[in-house]
């Protein structure tokens, strides 16, 4: 299995910028696919961003595409998500999680294994 934690949260004001980390640990982390999951105060938890084992391939929400990016550094056994042109929309409790080993890139949360304990975005307008 694998461990998560993310750091990197904090207050911005709308049109700035945050970089989220995600630090793994336990098993290789370059055999899991990757995703970016929030959760606004009493709103489901949603699809960020994915990204797969060799970096090649990524996947965004919508709401986010040409403004977030999902990228990881498996010598380092770290993700990243650099976030530009933030939105009060984007507060947010930001997860990174991993789904198991063999699994493909997802969206839906249910699908994710291993989860951190989450780290809050803040937006100001």
């Amino acid at each position: 299995q694998v461990q998560l934690v993310e750091s990197g949260g904090g207050l911005v004001q709308a049109g700035g910028s945050l970089r989220l980390s995600c630090a793994a640990s336990g098993r290789t982390f370059s055999i899991y696919v990757m995703g970016w999951f929030r959760q606004a105060l009493g709103k489901e938890r949603e699809f960020v961003a994915a990204i797969s084992r060799t970096g090649g391939s990524t996947d965004y929400a919508d709401s986010v595409k040409g403004r977030f990016t999902i990228s990881r550094d498996n010598a380092k056994n770290a993700l990243y998500l650099q976030m530009n042109s933030l939105k009060p929309e984007d507060t947010a409790v930001y997860y990174c999680a991993a789904p198991s080993a063999a699994q493909a890139m997802g969206r839906l949360w249910h699908e994710y294994r291993y989860w951190g304990q989450g780290t809050q975005v803040s937006v100001s307008s």
